[in-house]
């Protein structure tokens, strides 16, 4: 039997490109409070967090859902997932963009945006 040859991946995203289709993605599953934060001159873990909250367990897994479903038929995949939506902070890591979905209280308690607080907000939607 003859062998395939597997297909090249596809090139990867350029990271602002990627993070700005996340949050479009976000805002198509009503998530609130989006943050997109340039992270790239403060640390080397990533270049950007997309921080934003669902008001539910149920809304968070929806959204969550909703960017990895899209971002998957579009060609680009998480390296991972961590968290639940009974835990009340879901992450997915894109490698260069890393994902933070979090209930209100959970994003107040941790706070996220005041420990990066010296990124620059790239965008904010509320």
């Amino acid at each position: 039997m003859p062998t395939r040859a597997k297909p090249a991946p596809a090139p990867e995203r350029p990271p602002l490109e990627l993070a700005r289709r996340i949050v479009e993605l976000a805002e198509d599953k009503k998530a609130a409070d989006i943050v997109l934060l340039d992270l790239a001159a403060l640390t080397t873990m990533a270049d950007y967090f997309v921080v934003c909250s669902g008001g539910s367990e149920r809304q968070l897994e929806a959204i969550a859902s909703g960017i990895i479903g899209s971002l998957r038929d579009e060609k680009t995949k998480p390296y991972g997932r961590e968290g639940t939506a009974a835990s009340h902070w879901i992450l997915v890591d894109y490698g260069s963009v890393v994902v933070h979905i979090l209930t209100p209280p959970e994003r107040e308690y941790y706070g996220l945006e005041k420990h990066w607080s010296e990124a620059r907000t790239i965008l904010s939607v509320q």
